[in-house]
């Protein structure tokens, strides 16, 4: 298990700290497993520092999109992107 620190602008910091937010979408430069742990940190964008505030989530499932082309063509993901839909 690994303790892995992300920074998150305080929008997005202030919806997970409300339960309403329980994904995280990044780009795939950094290692990390189910079972890590992901510190969140409070970023001010505005200030460009951080506020102090963060918060801890157990890495409970990871869904990487690289190889996504078998399922779409290049051009309807460049065109529409993708999305993350998250439940309870």
């Amino acid at each position: 298990m690994r303790r892995i620190e992300k920074k998150l602008w305080q929008e997005y910091f202030q919806l997970v700290l409300d339960g309403k937010k329980k994904f995280e979408l990044r780009l795939a430069d950094f290692d990390i497993e189910e079972g890590d742990i992901l510190i969140l940190k409070e970023w001010d964008n505005l200030k460009k520092e951080y506020t102090g505030r963060e918060i801890e989530k157990e890495v409970t499932y990871i869904a990487i999109t690289k190889g996504a082309e078998k399922f779409w063509s290049k051009e309807k993901i460049d065109e529409h992107g993708f999305q993350i839909i998250s439940w309870k």
